[in-house]
């Protein structure tokens, strides 16, 4: 039946390549409510897809943001039951100006398909999707029990994902998680993706005077909010790049000579890897780029403010300065715990009579593993050494996947990355791209995997399903 589904999925592929660029055209963008329109069609166009290819239960799940996606199909007692993640929420297109052809206009150029979202990740998702309804559609039957969860609030930091688990936990109540986000770490080397960093946010407000003062009169005299702010932040790191946060890192789980082995399978080479940015060499040199990118947590400056920033000149001191700070973090950390020892440096590094203020704590995200011996990873191995002819290097993603530990702790369930995007799509850019080679290379290897993972029994994921909250 394995062979038969894939056969049948590539004798597809043409039709299954529209169906994708009709999802393409839907402008489903979570984080601006200009594109509710876009969101809502997109939505309607995968309830729709759930319900033609047979599933049960097709609904939208609501927790006062936009709704996830379910349909289930759980006719394969004593087998897994599959946690499907995707998401349908895309990037805003912008600088639109930049794009060759309109980001919401599917174009083919050079055996790649151009669009928002195309790689990030609707080609994914619709592999996945399209996998089990060839199951449903030749055999009538899929290997394992399927429920589908396609998040509308990906690419605006999950806010409702705490909310949707915790409302409908009963209902998503599975083994595993196989999560068609989270693509390959490698054009050349086959990967899987078994962990991403996890991450914690902070908003600074510095004050250094009761109000803007004109800097012909006071300059020289009193102290500028932008100055103080520039020399906190830069407090954080060495001239290196080492982190100097007291404890930031004291939790993290140490690395195993296994975590740097499959870092140095993937190295790049440095001066490519460099060049292909124009950014300058900085981190911690006791670990290389990739370990620096992926296995060590990391703390940045992403946007610094005040003062006059408009147009030609205004001879200010600004009495007000503004931070924003990103920290990705690794297996161990806790984003609380982290969050807190960033406060404290900065309090503890902070001028006397200087008042600093902090943005109320958001949802963190902590890091996530797939360990060593979980069936989905034994599985996925398989499928990608058949598939390629070679063992897959294990990859952490850089990144964070919100999903991957919130699941874990909300749900008690792991998650296997099995995306086909590759590192090079310029995900959140212009011009965005997913191969069309990897659309058919998912629609082989899907069908393998859970045909793989139906040979195993339920009870064979037991041991690696956590308490979760009552």
């Amino acid at each position: 039946m394995t062979q038969a589904v894939a056969d049948h999925l590539l004798a597809q592929k043409d039709a299954i390549l529209e169906r994708l660029k009709a999802l393409l055209r839907l402008p489903s963008v979570s984080t601006d409510p200009a594109y509710a329109a876009g969101m809502a069609a997109a939505r309607d166009f995968l309830l729709e897809r759930l319900r033609a290819l047979g599933l049960s239960q097709v609904q939208a799940l609501e927790a006062g943001g936009h709704p996830a996606l379910y349909g289930e199909w759980l006719g394969a007692p004593g087998r897994p039951t599959l946690l499907i993640y995707g998401h349908y929420d895309v990037q805003p297109p912008d600088p639109l100006e930049q794009w060759v052809s309109p980001p919401f206009e599917p174009t083919i150029r050079e055996g790649r398909l151009y669009a928002r979202g195309a790689s990030d990740v609707k080609g994914s998702t619709t592999i996945a999707v399209e996998t089990v309804g060839a199951f449903l559609a030749l055999g009538g039957a899929c290997p394992v029990n399927i429920k589908f969860f396609l998040e509308g609030e990906e690419e605006s930091g999950s806010p409702s994902l705490r909310p949707l688990l915790a409302k409908y936990r009963r209902l998503l109540a599975a083994d595993a998680v196989l999560s068609a986000d989270g693509g390959r770490a490698s054009t050349t080397i086959p990967t899987l993706n078994t962990g991403a960093r996890g991450l914690c946010k902070l908003e600074i407000n510095l004050r250094a005077a009761a109000k803007d003062m004109h800097s012909g009169r006071y300059g020289g005299a009193v102290r500028n909010a932008l100055h103080e702010m520039a020399r906190l932040v830069a407090t954080l790191h060495d001239e290196q790049g080492r982190i100097r946060v007291a404890g930031f890192d004291a939790d993290a789980t140490p690395l195993t000579p296994r975590d740097r082995a499959d870092a140095a399978e993937l190295a790049a080479d440095e001066a490519a890897f460099y060049a292909s940015s124009g950014a300058l060499p900085h981190g911690d040199p006791a670990y290389s780029v990739r370990e620096r990118l992926t296995l060590r947590p990391t703390i940045d400056v992403n946007g610094l403010w005040g003062g006059y920033t408009g147009a030609g000149s205004k001879t200010v001191i600004p009495a007000e300065a503004h931070a924003k700070i990103t920290a990705r973090l690794v297996p161990g950390q806790d984003p609380a715990r982290a969050r807190d020892c960033l406060v404290a440096h900065l309090r503890a590094h902070c001028p006397p009579g200087v008042e600093l203020r902090f943005s109320p704590p958001g949802a963190g995200a902590p890091a996530s593993t797939l360990p060593e011996g979980h069936p989905l990873l034994a599985a996925a191995e398989e499928v990608v050494r058949a598939t390629t002819g070679r063992a897959p290097a294990r990859a952490r993603i850089g990144g964070t996947l919100p999903i991957t530990g919130i699941f874990q702790e909300e749900l008690g369930i792991d998650t296997l990355m099995f995306g086909f995007a590759m590192p090079d799509e310029d995900v959140h850019a212009p011009n965005e791209f997913f191969r069309l080679s990897s659309l058919e290379e998912g629609l082989r290897a899907w069908p393998l995997l859970l045909s793989r993972l139906g040979q195993e029994e339920a009870a064979r994921f037991a041991p690696w399903k956590r308490p979760i909250p009552a």
